[in-house]
């Protein structure tokens, strides 16, 4: 099977490619390397700025490319924006990329209409980044999510996608519980792939102190929770100065932010979140505990009965802090969270298990 996977979110798209591969298919990957990221891809489209000299080069590169996109079986993009362009720019290309192969798949990975929409406007979700129960949340972030995307051609272009492709893929409860709903008969919840050869588990034991690992994204960070978490765990740690530490990794280039999180034992990360994203899988496979979320939604999707390694916290700043209390109080619990968490991964993530799925997928469509 030809492959051609558009767009990068988190290194998801080339995680799969390694599966896929792994399997005997042909794949290639064009994406501009999810920006700072810079993960790894086949063709490279990047557009550098929004500037009219950047903008034309961009487009020119798009043209120049268009003709490697054509005769795969299968194209899967990231998100209805998966070139940087305007929304009123994209039919065309999605029209093009339709013409001149075979199935069509659209990914729900991230932000677009169908989870805006739902967030805002049903009882779905307890929480989500847009609602806590019955409040809608107003911070600049939020806000500007919802004027971009509701009501707008992005809205119109998203849906156009739904409608017209083979297949809708939904890499997290959260994402699938969004366009099921409206697609059940096209849409299939696959989990993220983790190359589980690469990735190892590095996670030290636990001998001195017990160290807990923030990401810290100036722009995102208070909309992500991070602000509530870093609040909770500082105070955890001012009562157990000599037993913990924590590793604050503020915006920092990623090979460096991966060797922080490799001499780290806990991860804090996502706190309006169900489930674990690339990032806290990423720290699971490397046998950090995570700290984030866990609920029950989380494991039911994955047909999980035993397992349950995820340190699970709701956006409430007192249970962040009981449970990061409770793992500073007992360290001895970490090293079977730990090895649960690699477990974990090694039995829905792995990229080979997860690139079948796909493959399954694709063919029944």
């Amino acid at each position: 099977m030809r492959v051609l996977l558009i767009g990068e979110y988190s290194n998801v798209h080339w995680t799969l490619a390694e599966g896929l591969r792994q399997l005997g298919h042909e794949v290639c990957v064009v994406s501009d390397g999810d920006n700072w990221k810079n993960y790894h891809r086949d063709i490279t489209l990047k557009r550098r700025s929004n500037g009219k000299w950047d903008s034309i080069t961009y487009m020119l590169s798009i043209a120049r490319n268009l003709r490697r996109m054509k005769g795969f079986d299968v194209v899967q993009i990231i998100n209805p924006m998966f070139f940087e362009l305007k929304a009123e720019r994209m039919r065309p290309f999605y029209d093009y990329l339709r013409r001149h192969n075979g199935k069509m798949f659209l990914c729900a990975f991230g932000m677009d209409y169908f989870w805006v929409h739902t967030c805002r406007t049903t009882d779905t979700f307890r929480y989500s980044d847009f609602n806590f129960g019955n409040r809608l949340r107003t911070d600049d972030i939020a806000l500007r999510e919802v004027e971009d995307w509701i009501g707008t051609a992005k809205e119109l272009l998203n849906k156009y996608i739904a409608d017209n492709c083979d297949g809708i893929v939904t890499g997290l409860y959260e994402y699938d519980a969004c366009y099921r709903p409206h697609y059940p008969d096209k849409t299939e919840f696959i989990p993220f792939p983790i190359n589980t050869d690469s990735v190892v588990r590095t996670a030290p034991a636990v001998t001195d102190k017990v160290n807990f690992f923030i990401g810290i994204q100036k722009v995102r960070g208070k909309y992500k929770g991070t602000d509530v978490m870093l609040r909770a765990l500082e105070r955890v740690a001012e009562r157990h100065r000599d037993t913990c530490a924590v590793v604050k990794a503020e915006s920092v280039p990623y090979p460096v932010y991966c060797h922080m999180m490799d001499n780290s034992h806990v991860l804090l990360d996502q706190l309006y979140s169900y489930t674990p994203a690339m990032n806290g899988l990423l720290a699971m496979a490397k046998g950090l505990v995570l700290v984030g979320g866990g609920e029950e939604e989380n494991y039911r999707i994955l047909n999980e009965t035993e397992l349950r390694p995820i340190v699970n916290v709701i956006p409430d700043e007192s249970d962040v802090e009981e449970k990061l209390e409770h793992l500073a109080a007992h360290p001895e619990i970490i090293g079977q969270l730990s090895a649960d968490s690699r477990l974990y991964i090694e039995r829905h993530h792995d990229y080979r298990k997860v690139a079948q799925r796909y493959v399954d997928f694709w063919n029944r469509r």
